[in-house]
């Protein structure tokens, strides 16, 4: 057991959210690291969303051609990374969710009661960060549970 601040910090239960992005394999990566030193559990998480078009009048029928092959898209990428994971930590889980990203955690963080949390930034800065806005922002703003972010490394165009 560790302390923090003369705080003692267990960490039994651990969620680590995946976008498959550089910065979330990082975070995965300090994941299994923390995991394996506090003898946690790990859930992996990913969010998968369907894009919501409202341009045209049977968006609905068009959509729902969309989700299946979507979801199974997301849901082996997950597995594949969920067995890469599993050579570390065999008892390693995962979850597979549809909806809003930053929603989505928050709820598995609400439903699972993890000690801690930890999730890939993109980083953005700027206009990209206002029109992209930021999931881990709303998540660390949000979350019941200790929330640490990886940032992932920042491409900067030459000036």
């Amino acid at each position: 057991m560790r302390t923090l601040s003369g705080t003692m910090v267990e960490f039994k239960r651990i969620l680590v959210a995946t976008d498959f992005a550089e910065s979330s394999e990082q975070a995965v990566t300090v994941a299994v690291d923390l995991a394996e030193r506090f003898g946690a559990s790990l859930t992996l998480f990913h969010v998968y969303e369907v894009p919501e078009y409202v341009y045209f009048n049977d968006v609905p029928a068009r959509i729902e051609g969309w989700v299946g092959p979507i979801r199974d898209a997301a849901s082996g990428r997950l597995e594949e990374s969920l067995a890469k994971l599993r050579v570390k930590l065999p008892g390693a889980t995962s979850l597979l969710s549809q909806g809003k990203p930053a929603d989505e955690i928050l709820r598995a963080i609400g439903e699972i009661h993890p000690d801690l949390v930890i999730m890939g930034t993109h980083g953005r800065q700027g206009l990209s960060h206002v029109f992209l806005g930021s999931v881990a922002e709303k998540v660390v703003r949000m979350s019941s549970a200790p929330v640490l972010t990886v940032r992932g490394e920042v491409k900067r165009s030459a000036p």
